[in-house]
């Protein structure tokens, strides 16, 4: 911070202290700024040494300062990919199937078709997909 700035926070604090003087945040800051313009030099050292300090503090924190960790890890190319889910099998199975006999239909109401064909799929039928996720986990 500079020394005008630690000069203006000691104002605030003063400001803090007596509530009950009102004032407008412009017309303080006329008046902070007109104290410290008529300050002599002698008591603003005592600011501008609270500044430097405040430097010197700043400065070894940034030296000790690390760079932030890395981000998301860049995944290897000769992964093997991860075996689709059941839901996944399932619309890559029934999506050509419903094209055909809905014309016209946007991609996202197919998914939205999809979605409740799978919520009204019986369990047992699930299942079958499910087998078919283990079996390519295996692999």
């Amino acid at each position: 911070m500079s020394a005008y700035a630690f000069f203006a926070q000691i104002c605030r604090e003063h400001k803090k202290k007596n509530p009950e003087v009102p004032i407008n945040f412009a017309e303080f800051s006329k008046k902070c700024s007109e104290r410290w313009k008529t300050m002599s030099g002698k008591k603003k050292s005592k600011f501008d040494e609270m500044a430097k300090a405040d430097k010197v503090l700043y400065d070894q924190n940034m030296k000790n300062y690390g760079p932030a960790k890395a981000g998301k890890k860049k995944k290897d190319p000769n992964d093997p990919k991860r075996p689709p889910s059941g839901f996944f099998l399932f619309c890559s199975e029934f999506r050509p199937k419903i094209k055909p006999t809905n014309p016209g239909i946007s991609f996202g109401d197919v998914a939205k078709k999809l979605g409740e064909m799978w919520n009204n799929l019986s369990d047992s039928k699930k299942q079958s997909y499910i087998t078919k996720v283990a079996k390519l986990k295996e692999k």
